[in-house]
């Protein structure tokens, strides 16, 4: 289990070296070029869902029980100090994130996603600094 959740770690880590390039005249991109702006959604749902895969797979790892939703995998973390408890309410949303790319898409706010959305990745490395230290 502890490789998997290493396998895991490694494929975010990948996916935001993806996004970080998307940063770069983002905006201008998104509205000009419909793949662009599929891959930039599509690396969102992928960095946001494997965050959420992540933190399942580290309450199994440690045998911290069963989780109701996605939005609950990432409160049991600070629950369980494996995170800060502000930290891991603030971070839950990337749960609802997940779902708004999964079923909402077409109601995406390109300047949200270039100005505000693609800025928060820093929240994602730390995420993975606080995982790193328990496994």
């Amino acid at each position: 289990m502890q490789r998997n959740i290493e396998i895991k770690i490694e494929k975010i880590q990948t996916y935001l070296d993806i996004l970080e390039e998307f940063k770069i005249d983002c905006k201008k991109r998104f509205l000009e070029d419909v793949i662009f702006e599929g891959a930039l959604l599509h690396y969102l749902y992928l960095v946001s869902d494997s965050c959420i895969s992540l933190a399942e797979m580290v309450i199994k790892y440690k045998n911290y029980g069963l989780t109701q939703s996605y939005f609950d995998a990432i409160i049991v973390l600070g629950e369980k100090k494996v995170l800060p408890r502000e930290f891991a309410y603030e971070f839950a949303r990337i749960a609802s994130f997940r779902n708004f790319l999964a079923h909402d898409y077409e109601k995406v706010d390109y300047v949200e996603i270039c100005e505000n959305t693609l800025n928060k990745l820093d929240d994602i490395k730390i995420y993975l600094k606080y995982i790193k230290k328990v496994i």
